[in-house]
């Protein structure tokens, strides 16, 4: 929580006004049952306000400054009603402006420790996500900080109201009568008692539901990426009913914590009215017997004050059970503010070297992952403007291989160099700049088609977007949309195809010129037509660009300039152009001749 409160320094100002503001409010109101005393006593019952023993200095001296010594009973009641009325719209108004400024303040720093917790998990690299997962990082942006705000925006309000209505309630007990004070006495221990033992059950509840939140946010999200799955595999129910042992975990711990919270409300009206009884109790005895000097007044003022000062430990108990709930989700978003990126950027950021990426004795496996690993001892080196191609069995480490280019992952064992340089040393941002990064899965975002081609290229011209789609075979199926490079893209690209999708997401790398193109088998939802125009376009613009491209299909990798394969072991035995492959490497011939059978061509033995 300290780390939350550094948050609140640049609206130091606005936190301070605001419980000097909350100030001014509970001392108007603390004053208004004194002046009800006034018209009760000396406007109602005619009570003298010089009496000896009844009378009041302020009363009189407040009559005496407006009407001087003549004044009738009506004229109390209209002077100290109309000052109950002047207070409360004082008070009102400091109301108003603590709530402003405590509102101000919150939420500027809710925005701010937004900013800080989105800002952090761009930085953390995929591993780290992953660990957190989806669903729970999105409840600690959203749910979780929105608790942390509203606890703060209580804190400058009631942190200071509910202390000065029990001490300054307590006081003005004191000083009606010490009678009315073993009230509070007897009152206070007991609801404290009662208090205290719900928020030491309730503490660890309120933990618990924001993990279960954490779950139905997983679920939610799962289901609507993944709602063509669902639906193909008629799995709508099992779904739903995934979704209803979630929500209903959810359901139980909120039950959980609210009956508990419940105990407070029904305790505290009982002791509240048996305190008003008591004190009715007390003040009846008191004014009968005449020398006690007690007054109907006193009695109706003590009944207020009591009802202030237990209502405020009430409010109290929201400020504990509010600091409860920020506690826990305080820690949940210190954990991602806290967490050090397992990628860290590094400054170098050129090398005339001729070799644009090297693998030196490169071993991977994924974090938190035991057994062999999925590289083994990769050496190899592809030289500027090259291409590269990258095949294997499924599951060899293809993908996990280009991983390592842009910094995804860091390797287990030996070192990446881009350009000569060991990757980790790259300015990362510089890094990942000259890389056009093209993945298996495309992922498009709710913008226009141009839009997303210029991802790649924020300052890109329209001339660049459209030569960037021409070579990736893209221009023809979006001239042919009503409004062209406009046509709005639905969330994660569903309007578009497969294969639309994957030139969009192929004109988006090349839009920006990268030096090194990495394609991870971003073709593979093309017709060998398409394809084979569209390597040819990227070969005739991109002659200076180092390509690596990881495909399954023999016919996707045969022009290449070399193509590495990946053993079932992780390891590269052969590095080599198509025709030396056929000859030295079993694998590739295997993988060849399975692939070749199916268009009835002779087998390489």
């Amino acid at each position: 929580m300290k780390k939350m409160f550094s948050y609140l320094k640049p609206y130091w100002f606005l936190a301070i006004i605001s419980p000097l503001m909350m100030m001014a409010e509970v001392a108007a109101d603390l004053s208004l049952p004194n002046f009800m005393k006034y018209i009760v006593n000396y406007g109602i019952e005619g009570i003298k306000v010089t009496d000896p023993e009844k009378g009041d200095k302020l009363a009189a001296g407040i009559l005496n400054f407006i009407f001087g010594e003549h004044y009738t009973q009506v004229d109390i009641i209209v002077t100290f009603g109309i000052t109950m009325l002047l207070i409360t719209l004082l008070g009102g108004f400091f109301g108003m402006f603590c709530a402003y400024t405590s509102a101000k303040a919150a939420h500027g720093l809710g925005y701010d420790l937004r900013r800080d917790a989105y800002g952090k998990v761009m930085s953390l690299s995929i591993e780290q996500t992953d660990k957190f997962t989806t669903g729970s990082i999105i409840t600690r942006m959203t749910n979780d900080i929105s608790i942390v705000v509203e606890f703060f925006e209580m804190i400058m309000r009631g942190f200071v109201r509910s202390p000065m209505f029990i001490i300054g309630g307590t006081f003005m007990i004191i000083m009606l009568d010490l009678k009315f004070t073993t009230v509070l006495l007897c009152a206070i221990p007991v609801l404290l008692a009662v208090v205290i033992g719900v928020l030491i059950r309730v503490t660890p509840i309120y933990t618990r539901i924001q993990q279960k939140l954490d779950k139905v946010n997983s679920v939610v999200g799962e289901n609507i990426g993944g709602a063509r799955v669902v639906k193909a595999f008629v799995r709508e129910d099992y779904e739903c009913q995934r979704f209803d042992v979630a929500n209903s975990a959810l359901r139980d711990e909120n039950l959980k914590a609210l009956t508990t919270m419940a105990i407070i409300s029904p305790v505290l009206t009982i002791i509240m009215n048996f305190s008003i009884i008591a004190v009715i109790y007390i003040g009846g005895f008191n004014i009968s017997i005449e020398s006690a000097g007690m007054s109907t007044g006193d009695i109706m003022a003590a009944i207020t004050y009591i009802t202030q000062v237990i209502m405020s430990v009430m409010m109290a108990t929201n400020i504990f059970q509010s600091i409860i709930r920020a506690g826990a989700s305080a820690k949940r978003v210190n954990e991602i503010l806290s967490t050090k990126p397992v990628i860290v950027s590094g400054r170098k950021t050129a090398s005339p070297d001729k070799t644009a990426i090297s693998f030196r004795d490169v071993s991977f496996r994924y974090p938190g992952t035991h057994g062999r690993p999925v590289l083994k001892n990769i050496n190899l080196d592809i030289k500027k403007g090259e291409t590269l191609a990258i095949i294997g069995s499924t599951g060899c480490g293809k993908s996990s291989l280009v991983y390592l280019i842009p910094r995804f992952y860091d390797a287990t064992e030996g070192e990446v160099l881009i350009d000569g340089i060991n990757i980790k040393e790259h300015d990362l941002d510089a890094l990942r700049s000259k890389i056009g990064y093209v993945m298996q899965k495309s992922e498009l975002f709710s913008d226009t088609i141009e839009g997303n081609i210029r991802w790649g290229k924020p300052d890109a011209t329209h001339e660049e977007v459209l030569a960037a789609a021409k070579i990736a075979q893209a221009d023809e199926f979006i001239s042919r949309f009503p409004d062209g490079y406009d046509t709005f893209v639905a969330e994660k690209g569903a309007s578009l195809s497969g294969g639309q999708k994957q030139r969009v997401s192929i004109a988006r790398a090349l839009v920006r010129k990268p030096e090194i193109l990495i394609l991870d088998d971003s073709t593979s939802a093309l017709d060998l037509v398409t394809e084979a125009k569209l390597r040819t376009a990227v070969r005739e613009s991109s002659a200076e660009t180092t390509v690596v491209m990881v495909a399954q299909r023999i016919a996707s990798v045969m022009e290449a300039d070399r193509i590495a394969v990946i053993e079932n072991d992780g390891s590269i035995l052969h590095v080599a152009p198509h025709e030396k492959l056929l000859e030295i490497s079993e694998t590739y011939r295997d993988i060849y001749n399975s692939q070749m059978r199916e268009y009835g061509k002779k087998e390489v033995l």
